[in-house]
């Protein structure tokens, strides 16, 4: 805005706005080259799988989304170490591993160990050198059984809880869940007086007890 009683400026600078102009008129081709490349990334690695390497299952972080599964970066040692595999051999096998990760529950660790093994039972491992198959290994004719997998290897789906239909109890007709959380949090609030007043209590009963106790009469010496 001008200062004073001057011409309102109304520059015109947007004219050679073409130049700015940036078009996408690639993206067909873009989209031919991306199938291109993998399909000789799918011949290069064959018989492995194009997709990458197998990942582990985890939880998502926050409150928000905790309830859902993703696959993760890498499996922990400590997963690797379950399965029977030490971690230079489950890299060379098509296995992800992620050294900071951490295992904080036992049932996540379970899960994962578990998608191991599974993933372990179904894979057929050539042999590295054609004199002597190795424990482990596939035989000949396990190797030309083997195909190229097409997509994500073993993919994370999320659980499904489903509840069945039922009839509501009169006992959940009755409660009143407002009451029962106000109730609960005014309990969770005064948790330290009540228990100051307890004890208190319990003083005052032990110090009164102690007062009102009447005196031992002495003993009578017996005569001689």
């Amino acid at each position: 805005m001008g200062k004073g009683n001057n011409m309102i400026p109304n520059g015109h600078f947007h004219k050679d706005w073409q130049r700015f102009v940036k078009t996408w008129f690639n993206q067909p081709a873009r989209k031919h080259r991306r199938k291109q490349n993998r399909i000789k990334k799918a011949r290069a690695v064959f018989p492995r799988p194009a997709a990458g390497p197998l990942r582990p299952i985890v939880r998502c972080p926050s409150v928000k989304y905790h309830k859902k599964v993703r696959a993760g970066r890498g499996f922990t040692l400590d997963e690797i170490k379950s399965a029977s595999m030490y971690p230079a051999f489950a890299r060379a096998i098509g296995i992800a591993v992620d050294p900071r990760r951490r295992n904080k529950s036992v049932e996540s660790r379970q899960v994962n160990v578990q998608r191991l093994k599974e993933y372990r039972g179904r894979q057929i491992l050539f042999p590295r050198g054609s004199k002597k198959v190795r424990r482990g290994e596939a035989t000949k004719d396990e190797c030309k059984l083997a195909t190229q997998l097409k997509g994500t290897v073993m993919p994370v789906t999320q659980p499904q809880s489903r509840q069945k239909i039922r009839e509501i109890s009169e006992q959940e007709k009755k409660f009143q869940a407002y009451a029962f959380i106000k109730r609960s949090r005014i309990e969770a609030e005064t948790v330290g007086i009540r228990a100051k007043k307890l004890k208190e209590a319990a003083e005052n009963a032990d110090d009164l007890n102690k007062a009102t106790k009447a005196p031992k009469a002495p003993k009578d010496k017996k005569k001689k």
